[in-house]
């Protein structure tokens, strides 16, 4: 034999790939936020700045999609009234026919 093995010692071979056909690609959630086990003043204070910016952001945001000729949109949810709202899964009762 000329040639070397393409696989050196205690190496294996790469496995077939599943086949993903019809199949939707797994969605990755990304990093989930948790808070320090230290929490520090630094980091109490950075979150409450960090609060106050997101609130300036979204009041311009709001200003701006309310004004006259704006791109923006402020979409209201529709008034509902509750006490017309039928519950769902509720079952009735069947009335009991007395013998």
């Amino acid at each position: 034999m000329t040639q070397k093995s393409s696989l050196f010692k205690g190496q294996q071979k790469k496995a077939a790939v599943a086949n993903h056909h019809g199949k939707q690609p797994v969605v990755r959630k990304g990093k989930q936020f948790k808070a320090p086990s230290k929490k520090g003043h630094e980091w109490e204070v950075s979150k409450e700045v960090t609060k106050f910016i997101d609130a300036a952001n979204e009041l311009k945001a709001a200003t701006q999609a309310s004004k006259e000729g704006a791109r923006l949109r402020l979409i209201k949810a529709p008034e509902v009234d509750v006490a017309s709202i039928k519950p769902k899964n509720v079952k009735k009762k069947k009335a009991v026919v007395g013998s």
